[in-house]
């Protein structure tokens, strides 16, 4: 954790503050990068054009899987880094970076416990591919919306070989009032995060986006100092932990607002581009300068 803060005007980001230095922008996607409709402004794609010519490297960070996110970005994934299952896994150029796979054994475990948990659905996420029991019309479709790659089985406990990154449970009736209190006790054996509404999931107790964060920037030779990251959800604090630059945007939860150092604007205010576009002109400002001191 960083011990300054930087001021904030108002709610949002300093005006004056200096974006020049960034080399590395990470964000989250659902309630951040993507609209309430999950989708992607057509305002990014140029932007990401732009990082690449100021050779900015860009990264999502999400609970969602990796095939998941590669489809999102199909058009232009080359080059482009996925922090996946909540920081369980990072690619680039499908070339892994970082893995932290839970034993079997302990899989097995916590899928028990979590089987004597009402009003839910389980899905244990592999390497290869994703792994659920309930078909229910409502759970496929949501299922669908964050998993491209998932295999029905008749038993969670007996699984085909596979590493297993992330075992995730969704509660429509609310994960945060009716998942959370009833799987504290296996916080001293794994990350337990609350990632959405209706998501509650549990990864490695070494894994999350945080961490895996760190690995990106080890990997690139990039400081905490030139990273800037985005983020809604509990399960984007530790990214807040590894960049001088974190914004929570404005309908984040509570929590994350007062972690970060900054507030963008809300995911339907397009918060993250519109910060983004702010790192850009400080860039070709500074570029310009350079050119003509």
């Amino acid at each position: 954790m960083f011990p300054w803060k930087y001021p904030v005007c108002s709610r949002f980001m300093n005006p004056a503050m200096n974006l020049s230095g960034i080399k590395l922008v990470v964000t989250d996607m659902d309630g951040t990068l993507l609209n309430n409709m999950g989708e992607i402004s057509p305002k990014f794609f140029p932007l990401l054009e732009e990082m690449r010519n100021h050779d900015i490297r860009f990264a999502v960070a999400s609970g969602r899987q990796y095939y998941t996110l590669r489809n999102m970005f199909d058009q232009v994934k080359e080059d482009l880094v996925f922090i996946a299952d909540n920081g369980a896994i990072t690619m680039k150029d499908d070339e892994r970076i970082h893995i932290q796979a839970i034993d079997p054994q302990r899989v097995l475990k916590l899928v028990k416990a979590l089987k004597g948990i009402g009003e839910k659905h389980i899905i244990v996420c592999g390497v290869k591919t994703a792994y659920v029991e309930q078909t229910g019309p409502l759970f496929l479709e949501t299922l669908r919306t964050h998993f491209s790659r998932f295999e029905v089985v008749r038993d969670l406990t007996d699984l085909p070989e596979d590493e297993i990154l992330n075992v995730t449970v969704c509660n429509f009736s609310g994960a945060e009032e009716h998942t959370m209190p009833q799987v504290e006790f296996l916080k001293d054996e794994f990350q337990v995060k609350l990632s959405g509404d209706i998501w509650v999931d549990f990864t490695h107790e070494h894994a999350h986006k945080g961490n895996a964060l760190h690995e990106v920037q080890r990997k690139f030779q990039i400081t905490p100092d030139e990273t800037m990251v985005f983020g809604d959800y509990l399960n984007d604090l530790e990214l807040f932990d590894n960049a001088a630059f974190s914004f929570a945007m404005a309908n984040a939860h509570e929590q994350v607002k007062q972690k970060a150092r900054f507030l963008a604007e809300s995911n339907e205010e397009e918060g993250v581009v519109k910060i983004i576009e702010k790192m850009l002109r400080a860039k070709n400002r500074e570029r310009q300068v350079a050119i003509c001191p």
